[in-house]
């Protein structure tokens, strides 16, 4: 009890003022009598939400196919690449600037050659997705590895632990709460990769995500419908975050 009153502003505070943005973003529009297709109110937005729901559902869990197969593919691979740092520095040093450079180079710019070259469009949303997402869990965890405590270091080998003992028991824990940062920041990541990866496809049908409904409802002037889709995928990137954030607070429980 004690503890739920403690955390209950943190939940209030930033509820209190979505309603209070929503509702002077509803009372705007009202008095001045916006049109739905110039600016729709929130309740415009919430009854195409729900009127539109079946359509919008299909695309979102195909936006989350490709974003949760991103995350865990940046997940592993960023895992499994840092590993391979930490074991030597001089890979480290020939293969990390072109990690930068998947990093900095904008997705936008290298997407339509992506989509071009990869004949199923699914696979080609997947790496564009995965290129954005890899990043954060390389460099946190390559990070978190190299942290460990070299006193700790010492003592490993001083009581003649192998390289690996030392991997698994010393600088893996070290690098955990950085992997799990890591992990946080790409899932929004990764969401953002599959989003700007289906806008460059444009790929329709029943097969199409959540960027080719807002393309959609732009070209048929159903600015409702567009917000809705909008708010779908903020509301799943929030929830992205809330359940890594949540999966961080369960792991590293008792390590404090």
């Amino acid at each position: 009890m004690r503890k739920w009153l403690a955390e209950w502003p943190r939940v209030a505070a930033p509820l209190l003022v979505a309603l209070l943005v929503l509702g002077g973003w509803e009372w705007a529009v009202r008095a001045n009598n916006v049109p739905p297709y110039i600016l729709p109110g929130p309740a415009a937005i919430g009854a195409a939400l729900v009127r539109d729901w079946p359509l919008l559902w299909q695309s979102l869990l195909m936006t989350l196919q490709v974003t949760a197969m991103a995350l865990v593919a940046s997940a592993v691979l960023g895992l499994l690449l840092a590993i391979i740092f930490a074991q030597s520095k001089l890979i480290e040093t020939a293969l990390f600037p072109y990690a930068i450079i998947l990093q900095v180079t904008p997705i936008v710019a290298i997407a339509p050659l992506i989509i071009i070259w990869v004949d199923q469009v699914w696979l080609a949303l997947l790496l564009c997705a995965w290129i954005v997402a890899f990043f954060p869990v390389l460099s946190n965890t390559t990070l978190g590895l190299n942290s460990a405590d070299p006193n700790l270091h010492d003592l490993f080998r001083l009581y003649g632990a192998s390289r690996w003992q030392v991997l698994v028991r010393l600088r893996l824990p070290s690098a955990l709460p950085l992997f799990l940062a890591g992990l946080r920041i790409s899932g929004g990541l990764a969401l953002i990769g599959a989003i700007v990866a289906e806008f460059v496809a444009g790929a329709g049908g029943a097969e199409s995500g959540l960027a080719y409904r807002i393309l959609e409802a732009g070209y048929q002037l159903q600015i409702p419908r567009m917000f809705a889709a909008l708010a779908l995928v903020s509301a799943t990137g929030i929830a992205i975050f809330l359940a890594l954030s949540l999966l961080s607070r369960w792991v590293l429980r008792g390590r404090d």
